[in-house]
């Protein structure tokens, strides 16, 4: 939109006030809340760099990662992700915005900015991602005291969910005045829900989003994600994206579906006629040998891991396989111009930006390499070797030792994200948990 366009847009709705969001390292949205005529006047707006060196525990690394004086950085918004925010009381507009130190460069630890870089080396390939997402989440009775474990909520009926109804229409129903505050609020901010569906876990549910430009999506699912949690809240309950929520439920992912397209023709790159081309074997080769490195994009707290167990409905390797779900790597069904990776590793608790951009900078590796993928599995994949890292602590390790990803997600990015994730996983290990109160407690 023009700059005319956007103030008519404004003066439409009414809008007051705009939210000017930046994703942190988690994923979440920070920033300001500003009156429109700031907003509409071209005012220089700023944050503090150590934005993005706040951990999700709410506290900030240390000197020496960041300029000590915590300087200020530019924010300019992306205009084309301006959108009405349905739940506010006053009439008020949330925008997604780039980040820019004094001298106009990019700030490089910025997560949005780590997958514009990653998109930029495809488009030097001649090559665009096209992606989209399978978002699950799980519905919970509210939960204000951390010692409680979390229960599912009571439904239209007057009970609780307490047996999985995967695929169940009928299980829909009873969540349906939240789910149709999630329509209400999608339609509203011009978000494109491809389907809704019940999966697995009690009272776990399921968003697909129809395929777009990855940068495009990942504003989405941040946006989205604040939607859910909204909608929920709106009707007395939570709506949590722990990748491992429920102990006896499987954990929550976000899988996403890939597939590369030719920038001048936009024709999938991934098939020549009924031919998988060496750019699709590559790209699964890639994902395949670097995934477990970078893993920690897409399993990034201690709860992460939980998720990762047999006959859970997660993977537990990087095998890949056509139409199989027991696998890490999933070719879906499909005609060749709809060829397709759908890529199962992530949990609902990731940060979109980061994860979609470390899966598409493995799949950019084994293109430029060009590996080959192992034989394609037919068998179950739970069933054999768990070869992904099994914690948080091994995880850390790996990224830091990598040789790969530095000079792809950008070194200093990394050094710090791998520092927040040190200091997370650190102060998760000072808590001392139930289990070890109750089985070491008096018997050791």
């Amino acid at each position: 939109m023009d700059d005319k366009a956007i103030q008519d847009w404004l003066f439409e709705h009414n809008i007051q006030e705009v939210e000017t969001i930046v994703p942190d390292m988690a994923g979440t949205a920070r920033g300001k809340l500003i009156p429109i005529q700031k907003f509409t006047s071209g005012s220089v707006i700023r944050l503090p760099e150590s934005v993005f060196t706040q951990s999700v525990t709410g506290k900030f690394l240390p000197d020496g990662y960041i300029n000590p004086a915590d300087r200020d950085i530019l924010i300019r918004p992306d205009l084309t992700t301006l959108k009405i925010l349905p739940w506010m009381k006053d009439p008020t507009a949330t925008v997604v915005n780039d980040c820019y130190y004094e001298d106009g460069s990019n700030v490089d630890i910025s997560p949005r900015q780590v997958l514009k870089n990653i998109l930029q080396l495809y488009k030097d390939l001649g090559m665009k991602p096209i992606v989209a997402p399978e978002l699950e989440f799980y519905l919970v009775q509210k939960n204000t005291d951390p010692n409680q474990a979390l229960e599912t909520p009571i439904g239209r009926s007057g009970r609780q969910e307490t047996v999985r109804r995967p695929f169940s229409l009928d299980a829909l129903d009873e969540f349906e005045p939240v789910i149709d505050q999630i329509h209400s609020y999608a339609k509203a901010m011009n978000i494109k829900i491809d389907t809704l569906e019940h999966e697995m876990g009690t009272a776990q549910l399921e968003i697909n989003f129809e395929h777009d430009d990855p940068l495009k999506i990942c504003d989405q699912v941040m946006i989205f994600k604040r939607l859910i949690r909204e909608a929920a809240m709106q009707h007395g309950i939570y709506a949590t994206f722990l990748a491992k929520p429920l102990e006896d439920q499987p954990g929550s992912a976000m899988h996403w579906h890939i597939s590369l397209v030719d920038n001048e023709s936009g024709e999938n790159v991934f098939s020549n006629s009924n031919q998988e081309t060496e750019t699709f074997k590559g790209f699964i080769a890639g994902l395949q040998q670097f995934t477990s490195e970078s893993i920690l994009f897409n399993a990034p707290y201690v709860n992460s891991y939980r998720r990762f167990q047999r006959f859970q409905n997660a993977p537990i390797n990087l095998c890949w396989g056509y139409d199989n779900r027991t696998t890490g790597l999933r070719v879906p069904t499909s005609s060749p111009e709809n060829k397709r990776v759908e890529f199962r590793i992530g949990g609902a608790d990731v940060n979109p930006y980061l994860s979609i951009a470390s899966s598409l900078a493995c799949g950019y590796l084994g293109i430029q390499k060009s590996l080959q993928p192992t034989a394609p599995e037919d068998s179950n994949a739970s069933n054999m070797q768990f070869n992904l890292p099994k914690n948080l602590s091994t995880a850390i390790d790996v990224l830091r030792d990598s040789e790969s990803m530095p000079a792809l997600m950008g070194n200093r990015f990394l050094q710090i994200y791998v520092a927040m994730k040190e200091d997370e996983y650190n102060e998760y290990f000072q808590v001392i948990s139930p289990w070890e109160r109750e089985n070491l407690l008096l018997s050791v």
